[in-house]
């Protein structure tokens, strides 16, 4: 049996160092090598690409950026690894992990515990992102950018509107501009409390609005364009979003 490569990634270097012990209790039955590891989520993401793990060991509870999410963007990998969670809650807590077909391994780790959900991973591949939203019950802090064959992080906080082009969708920050693949749907669904429709192609943060203008040879009746913070483009407002993204622009 060939080696599986398992990247490990937990806060705690105790509990990095268990499951490093365990991999070798159980190498007889289960060979494997660690080719990598992270104290937090940031470095995880970093790191898992350049590693190429088959698993990823991945601690739900981490500083900065916690598991759940750490795992959403590792499915966005072209070689996506089968994600493990390991977790300090109790059973009831994991419920939702089960439900969704996820598996974890509960603190203290045993080694026939780790040795059977390395094999569940291998046999199931990598996890989806979907179930990763439902257990997750949350919005994400970060979206994936794909770059030069890399994650790029863009906090959800720096995102002044995403817009729809053909397959894609262009996150816009005062900076620059990032190509995602997720749908403007999806993305309105999950962050509806901080960004509003304005068009059938666009979502602006609620925070970045700073007012609106006319647009020009408007005769009849008006049409809008929303003035953003940080950046000098304007964008178009439908006559059918008009009355909403008024309104919650004035309840900012």
């Amino acid at each position: 049996m060939s080696e599986l490569a398992v990247f490990i990634a937990d806060d705690e270097a105790p509990a990095r160092d268990r499951l490093r012990e365990l991999l070798q209790d159980i190498a007889g039955e289960l060979p494997s090598r660690v080719v990598g590891e992270a104290a937090n989520g940031f470095e995880a993401i970093e790191r898992v690409r350049d590693a190429g793990p088959q698993v990823v060991l991945l601690d739900i509870q981490m500083p900065g950026m916690g598991g759940l999410e750490v795992a959403r963007h590792l499915a966005g990998l072209p070689q996506a690894p089968a994600v493990v969670f390991v977790t300090a809650h109790d059973r009831h807590a994991v419920e939702a992990f089960e439900l969704n077909a996820l598996d974890y391994l509960l603190k203290p780790v045993r080694a026939e515990r780790l040795a059977a959900a390395l094999r569940k991973a291998i046999s199931t591949g990598a996890t989806a992102a979907a179930p990763l939203a439902r257990a997750a019950g949350q919005a994400r802090e970060y979206l994936s950018a794909a770059e030069r064959n890399r994650i790029q992080l863009v906090p959800l906080r720096d995102v002044i509107y995403f817009k729809a082009e053909l397959k894609y969708v262009t996150l816009r920050t005062r900076e620059r501009e990032h190509l995602i693949e997720e749908s403007l749907v999806a993305l309105e669904r999950e962050f509806s409390d901080k960004f509003v429709r304005i068009h059938r192609n666009c979502l602006v943060a609620k925070a970045a609005i700073r007012g609106f203008e006319r647009a020009a040879d408007e005769e009849d009746e008006p049409r809008w364009l929303v003035v953003l913070d940080g950046i000098e483009e304007r964008l178009p407002v439908s006559r059918r979003q008009w009355p909403t993204v008024r309104d919650q622009a004035a309840e900012k």
